[in-house]
């Protein structure tokens, strides 16, 4: 069936051309008063992946073996969360470690008394699909982008159960001085397997989101892996430099283009909307 053409037995859409543009659930028709079957059921099957990706199971021993594919050290550690059901009714358990991987942590801070420049976690979130997927790839771009800033990376760190402010506590022991997490988004029914990215200059135990810089969709309906690494470079640079991270430090890379091309410097707040 043309894309550009109702489901049979459906009304036309004048929004039916639209389609072609955009995932989103536009221009469906409708069979008398209601969706018609077709669309229904893919709204249902949406919806069921979004369900599954939610309480997937992160595989974090084969993500530590990818890991360790690339010549990169690897600490597994556990939120405070004990299981799958806890994490989904306690949000506040996945924000911080669980005794065991904090003194995992402690220990091998003091044989690095130094700490480190960068910490990067990964942890399953709201989809470990997002992270089975993406975390690798996006891994490899990553390094390949800031090979040449000389940082000393600390081992990366794979949280279970984690959520968003568990970085802060891994970069904090292990004296990191700016952190990231790579993290699986909530996922919407076009959309299961989004990862998002979320800086932080100085971390420690107990910051708002406020003092955090994020980078979401990134996937490969979405915003690729090398366009994130370039602009997650340009945060963390900038944040050396300035020293801060969050609202007082916007966005301003410069995308790059084409070859032969002028790079464009996009702001999504204002350029984003023209």
């Amino acid at each position: 069936m043309n894309d550009d053409q109702p489901p049979s037995g459906a009304i036309d859409d004048p929004w039916q051309a639209l389609r072609r543009l955009t995932p989103a659930r536009i221009a469906l028709g409708r069979a008398g008063t209601s969706l018609p079957t077709g669309a229904q059921l893919d709204f249902q099957f949406a919806h069921a992946q979004a369900r599954d990706a939610v309480h997937l199971v992160l595989d974090a021993e084969a993500l530590g073996a990818g890991l360790a594919e690339r010549g990169l050290e690897t600490l597994t550690l556990h939120s405070a969360a004990p299981d799958r059901h806890t994490y989904l009714q306690r949000p506040d358990l996945g924000r911080r470690l669980d005794a065991d991987s904090a003194q995992v942590l402690r220990d091998h801070r003091q044989g690095h008394p130094d700490g480190y420049d960068l910490a990067i976690v990964i942890a399953d979130g709201l989809s470990a699909l997002a992270i089975q997927r993406h975390a690798l790839p996006f891994v490899d771009r990553l390094r390949e982008q800031m090979a040449g800033d000389g940082w000393l990376l600390a081992p990366l760190c794979v949280v279970r159960q984690g959520r968003v402010a568990v970085a802060d506590e891994v970069a904090e022991l292990l004296g990191a001085r700016m952190v990231v997490i790579l993290i699986g988004e909530r996922p919407g029914l076009s959309s299961p397997d989004s990862l998002g990215l979320y800086f932080t200059w100085a971390p420690k135990v107990g910051l708002t989101d406020a003092y955090r810089n994020c980078i979401s969709n990134v996937r490969q309906e979405g915003l690729s892996y090398g366009l994130a690494a370039h602009k997650l470079l340009y945060l963390m640079r900038e944040a050396c430099r300035r020293k801060l991270s969050g609202v007082n430090l916007k966005d301003e890379a410069e995308l790059p283009g084409l070859a032969g091309e002028q790079q464009v410097r996009l702001n999504f707040l204002v350029d984003g909307l023209q």
